[in-house]
């Protein structure tokens, strides 16, 4: 355990952003205030389950790739109302999920750019369109054998993953600004840009 603690300490994201980034971000955004700068504040990593829902081999494979991937042990999703047409009941559970904050958020979001992003077959850059109206940032991944930590075993039952960026910010734009310096491979668009 100590040695997990010495490691998460020296999050190299979570430095590089707290010592240059913020102060970048601060003269490129042309803000006021440091506490204006957007800033990530947490990441949370989910398994839809909603065909396999009573498929306990694809429950425990999901749950053991959150494991693994995280370092945190995920909760389960309850459905929160009936819908007959998904034959869902209020109360099923429908998935899987984990909050990351700190230091472990930024080392997960390190990994994912810098080792997991790389693994994918013909990537050509993260969507630009995965922004909500927050400016929080979505990534799907379809199924979970990109991520080196699992073995071969544990990734046989294939499923796919979401990956959500909770970012404090005003808008997409400054999002955006701060993932480009976090180091997210956006994709390069040959048309102009709407601003």
């Amino acid at each position: 355990m100590a040695t997990l603690q010495n490691r998460s300490a020296q999050s190299r994201l979570k430095r590089s952003f707290n010592e240059s980034y913020r102060a970048e971000l601060l003269k490129d955004l042309s803000l006021k205030n440091i506490n204006e700068v957007p800033s990530l504040e947490k990441i949370v990593v989910n398994v839809g389950l909603g065909r396999g829902k009573d498929d306990k081999k694809l429950f425990e494979a999901a749950s053991t790739t959150l494991s693994k991937i995280t370092g945190q042990k995920p909760i389960d999703t309850i459905a929160k109302k009936s819908i007959a047409a998904f034959k869902l009941r209020e109360g099923n559970k429908v998935g899987l999920k984990v909050t990351l904050r700190g230091e472990r958020m930024y080392e997960f979001l390190d990994r994912v750019i810098n080792v997991v992003l790389p693994r994918l077959r013909d990537f050509h850059g993260v969507s630009i369109k995965a922004f909500d109206k927050q400016g929080n940032y979505s990534l799907g991944f379809t199924d979970q054998s990109v991520f080196p930590e699992l073995t071969f075993e544990e990734t046989t039952t294939p499923h796919g993953l979401q990956v959500i960026l909770v970012i404090n910010a005003k808008d997409p734009q400054h999002s955006r600004a701060l993932l480009t310096k976090l180091g997210l491979p956006f994709e390069k668009t040959h048309k102009k840009e709407e601003s």
